[in-house]
């Protein structure tokens, strides 16, 4: 069983570690922006949100959608759905002792397409911009998943 200094020491992982925590810091501050952009553009969901704007009748005008929070909505969503598996797989896949320069391309390819998926959600820039940023981050997951699979773990 690796210790603590062992895992500090491993190149890898501290590499993993470091591009974890840019993806995860980014998908924070979607849910700031979010709410940044419901606050300004009073938009909300739920009607206890509404209550510093009005009481009763006045106060359900608040509750509707607005196109440019859904999109932000939508993008962070996305972080949700393939972060978290980059999180897991990406955990694994750096424990299992892969060459550094080949994790790194990883790490980089998936950081690097997310920010540009972001990007490209929000701006809108046209597609095929955000579905090549899907693919590439979500290609990044599946390599690092396969090369896992087929030479560390026992099936």
């Amino acid at each position: 069983m690796a210790d603590l200094t062992q895992l500090l020491e491993n190149e890898v992982f501290m590499a993993f570690a470091s591009y974890t925590t840019i993806v995860l810091s980014k998908m924070m501050f979607m849910s700031t922006v979010t709410a940044f952009y419901r606050l300004t553009r009073k938009v909300f969901a739920n009607p206890e949100d509404c209550e510093s704007f009005g009481k009763g009748e006045s106060a359900k005008k608040y509750l509707r959608t607005d196109d440019k929070v859904e999109r932000v909505r939508r993008a962070h969503l996305n972080d949700l759905e393939n972060i978290v598996p980059f999180v897991g797989i990406g955990l694994l896949y750096s424990l299992s002792g892969p060459d550094l320069s080949t994790a790194l391309l990883h790490f980089r390819l998936f950081v690097g397409a997310r920010i540009y998926h972001t990007i490209a959600y929000l701006t809108p820039l046209p597609q095929p911009n955000r579905g090549m940023a899907y693919f590439v981050g979500y290609g990044v997951t599946l390599s690092m998943a396969y090369r896992l699979l087929k030479t560390r773990l026992y099936l």
